[in-house]
């Protein structure tokens, strides 16, 4: 069940989530692990309400190698806030 109770105009025409990450963005990468991404999506509709961006991508991580990772974009700097803040599959590592 949704928490947001008003229906979101972007969700109704399917263009809340983006498939090319803009420029204007904030963003954070997290290591990829077992099915994030899904988890990570549905955890951003349930809870939040602008415009964010989900895919993969390639970084250097901390020992210098090049891997796989998830590159979380939202068009409002706040719920990038709140969104490292609360959601709960950022916490287990």
């Amino acid at each position: 069940m949704p928490k947001i109770k008003d229906p979101n105009p972007l969700n109704l025409f399917e263009l809340r989530r983006l498939t090319v990450p803009p420029p204007h963005f904030e963003y954070i990468t997290v290591e990829m692990r077992y099915n994030l991404e899904e988890s990570f999506n549905n955890w951003i509709k349930d809870n939040l309400k602008a415009r964010y961006y989900l895919g993969k991508t390639v970084a250097v991580q901390d020992n210098s190698q090049i891997g796989s990772c998830l590159k979380i974009g939202f068009e409002n700097p706040k719920e990038l806030s709140y969104f490292v803040l609360a959601c709960p599959h950022l916490k287990y590592k």
